[in-house]
């Protein structure tokens, strides 16, 4: 895997966009099929910088950061996926492309599955990794396990709670959620997606999506009624939602490859990045 050191000499290009009226950050590299490459809570989409360089041998490499999260700005109306994958699509539109392979980690598996649910014919591959499906079969007593309190965490107290203390409420995903806390988020990361979060109005912003939940529930519910029909990559860890995933994934679509990675949590890029970007590169 290569180092950030090493990545930060290869050609990634960071760039905004104007999207109806907002302005989206993204990393950009590559020639070739495009790839979009989603982050999820806690991350931006600095987490994907080792991999890029290994895409853009090969892809064109799209890697926004989240409305609302990052240096994408705050929107000023809803904050969910569905709203995300619409605001993503058009990303991707102004860039001349038709058609894209899409990945997601976390919460930016359920922007990369309303992307591809809403838009079959211009998805070509869908790459999801360690997290769910609200809607689908077996979501529940994921939504309601204690270990992750933090889906119902949201509003004015919690955010004042939480205020100045970004990265020790952080410190708790990237430590507890993680099969070895010492194998997790980098120290430099750790840094950076607390300097990021922590800006005015961020934190609030990034837990709308999880406040958006249960309407989010009900599109899914109706979305995956049509099944997807396009090759489809399930990879999580054994340790976190890898097999939940997976049987979600078999009910959504008709054509998955499943990778659960031994003795690993939440955090599969980090924790396992050659195991992962293997099954990435092979997949794309």
């Amino acid at each position: 895997m290569l180092s950030y050191a090493e990545s930060s000499k290869k050609n990634i290009v960071s760039r905004t966009a104007e999207i109806n009226g907002q302005q989206m950050h993204y990393l950009y590299a590559g020639h070739g099929p495009a790839v979009l490459l989603l982050h999820g809570f806690a991350e931006t989409s600095r987490m994907w910088r080792p991999l890029i360089p290994l895409l853009a041998e090969k892809f064109t490499v799209i890697a926004p950061d989240l409305p609302a999260i990052g240096d994408s700005s705050i929107p000023r109306d809803k904050i969910d996926m569905i709203t995300s994958a619409n605001r993503i699509h058009a990303l991707v539109h102004s860039l001349g492309i038709e058609k894209a392979r899409v990945v997601g980690h976390d919460i930016g598996l359920m922007v990369a599955y309303a992307y591809a649910a809403q838009f079959p014919a211009e998805t070509e591959k869908l790459v999801v990794m360690d997290a769910f499906l609200p809607g689908v079969a077996g979501w529940e007593p994921i939504y309601n396990a204690p270990n992750i309190w933090h889906f119902r965490f949201n509003g004015e107290y919690p955010e004042k709670l939480v205020q100045g203390r970004e990265r020790t409420y952080f410190e708790y995903f990237w430590n507890v959620l993680a099969a070895d806390k010492t194998h997790s988020i980098p120290e430099s990361d750790r840094k950076a997606y607390t300097e990021a979060y922590s800006k005015p109005g961020r934190m609030r912003a990034a837990w709308a999506y999880f406040a958006s939940w249960p309407q989010l529930a009900k599109d899914f519910a109706q979305l995956s009624q049509t099944k997807l029909t396009v090759p489809v990559l399930s990879i999580g860890g054994e340790k976190s939602l890898g097999n939940e995933l997976a049987a979600q994934m078999k009910l959504v679509a008709t054509d998955v490859t499943v990778v659960v990675l031994k003795d690993t949590g939440h955090w599969i890029l980090e924790e396992r990045p050659k195991e992962t970007t293997d099954a990435l590169v092979k997949f794309l």
